[in-house]
């Protein structure tokens, strides 16, 4: 299991999400708010908020939404946060009846679903003005744009690293990989730690099965130079592009080198990374927090992604977003929330690196970097791999979700052999063009 990547719907659940917007379009007159209005201080205002999380999120949620009430007494929030699944359950739900929540956290996955059904307001009207983005990076703004207009604001950014267990590296007899390991040379590795791991009670592994991530897979077209997705919102990669990677873990898998799936779906919603069974895994840097509290290593440690053919990472930073209703009553109010979310100091203070490092120099500033911290560490790597970061990141096609979710499903079925990788790449392009139509 990939834990950097929060859990995304089931297919069935991801479809259900593209049936509910597709209802949403035909039933909604698609609202145009006056963007222009000015915030009156004397108006009562109530806002609905919703993001997905654990407690502690909600903590985080719950004292920066309350220093915004206190900055804006006139505005009452009203809060709800559910898992990641039941999250876009909600959303699809509401979305039918064009009730969404004012400001919700949002995920580009499904940015392409909302934003081609009118669900989502366009912002641009606000940058610049209402919305301060004279400390945002254009790539980052671009991140939640579609066409001319966007429809999420950035409020921090997540790069792929890849974590190791240095005492379990060294319980295996070995050294982790250097910084400017390949895949190839990633490969050789997990063969070697999992073979010197096998004699142990319980077995020890290399890592999980890594080529039935998407994420990951995305990550290897990008330094290949393929584009995954166009600007039309097809797929810009082929069959043979995905055959080549799948077998590039053909002896992996048939070796047993790969965490087992079998132990894997026993352990959810741990991972054999954080049940010190695995060495390494990768995942979105901001997870450091969770591998350090679930494995209980303080020492957990980041290494950059393998390199491309070229030597480089060609790493790409994916914004954690926020985004709006088109049918709120109150865009001059959802305005000043986004900009407090993506620019007030404090929020940095609050949030720290717990759902990225923060977009802003500000709120950057803002954070309590103790030496050696979870915050500092990964606010230190993505300075290291700034250089690195040279790609932008995909914007995910319609339909994403259950696309991401079918890879997954798929890729498990690869690992009890089930399927082959033919028949894996076969049903995933079949499903892609029934939902992309194309």
């Amino acid at each position: 299991m990939f834990r950097s990547i929060p859990r995304r719907p089931s297919a069935a659940g991801a479809s259900a999400v593209a049936a509910a917007l597709v209802l949403a379009a035909c039933s909604s007159a698609g609202a145009d708010p006056d963007v222009a209005a000015s915030l009156d201080p004397d108006e009562e205002i109530t806002l609905r908020v919703a993001w997905w999380g654990d407690d502690d999120r909600a903590a985080r949620y719950t004292e920066a939404l309350e220093l915004f009430e206190e900055k804006y007494p006139n505005i009452t929030i009203q809060p709800s946060f559910v898992a990641f699944d039941d999250y876009w359950t909600a959303r699809a739900t509401e979305a039918a009846g064009s009730s969404l929540p004012d400001v919700m956290q949002f995920d580009s996955s499904f940015l392409r679903e909302y934003a081609s059904t009118g669900q989502l307001l366009d912002v641009s009207p606000f940058l610049g003005e209402e919305i301060d983005t004279s400390e945002l990076a254009d790539e980052l703004i671009d991140s939640g744009r579609i066409d001319d207009a966007v429809y999420a604001v950035p409020t921090a950014t997540n790069t792929l690293a890849t974590f190791y267990d240095p005492g379990l590296v060294e319980q295996l007899g070995l050294e982790p990989p250097a910084d400017d390991f390949t895949w190839d040379d990633l490969a050789t590795w997990v063969a070697e730690a999992s073979a010197a791991g096998a004699g142990e009670d319980p077995a020890l592994y290399g890592s999980n099965d890594y080529t039935g991530i998407f994420w990951a897979f995305l990550q290897h077209l990008v330094q290949q130079g393929v584009t995954p997705f166009t600007d039309d919102g097809q797929l810009g990669f082929t069959p043979e592009h995905m055959t080549e990677w799948l077998s590039s873990g053909d002896e992996l898998r048939a070796t047993g080198a790969f965490f087992p799936v079998q132990r894997a779906q026993q352990l959810l919603p741990e991972s054999g990374f954080t049940v010190n069974e695995q060495a390494l895994e990768m995942s979105w840097d901001n997870f450091l927090a969770g591998y350090v509290a679930g494995t209980g290593v303080d020492d957990i440690t980041m290494l950059p992604v393998p390199s491309g053919p070229d030597g480089q990472k060609h790493l790409f930073a994916r914004t954690f977003q926020m985004a709006a209703s088109a049918s709120t009553e109150h865009p001059a109010a959802v305005a000043a929330l986004l900009d407090f979310f993506v620019n007030e100091p404090e929020v940095g203070r609050i949030f720290g690196t717990s759902k990225g490092v923060p977009a802003t120099q500000s709120q950057r500033d803002a954070m309590e970097l103790e030496p050696g911290s979870v915050d500092a560490r990964v606010v230190e790597y993505e300075e290291l791999m700034a250089d690195q970061i040279t790609e932008p990141a995909p914007i995910p096609v319609e339909g994403f979700g259950a696309l991401e979710a079918e890879y997954k499903r798929l890729g498990e079925e690869l690992q009890y052999e089930n399927i082959t990788v033919d028949e894996f790449v076969e049903q995933w392009f079949a499903m892609a063009e029934s939902q992309l139509g194309g």
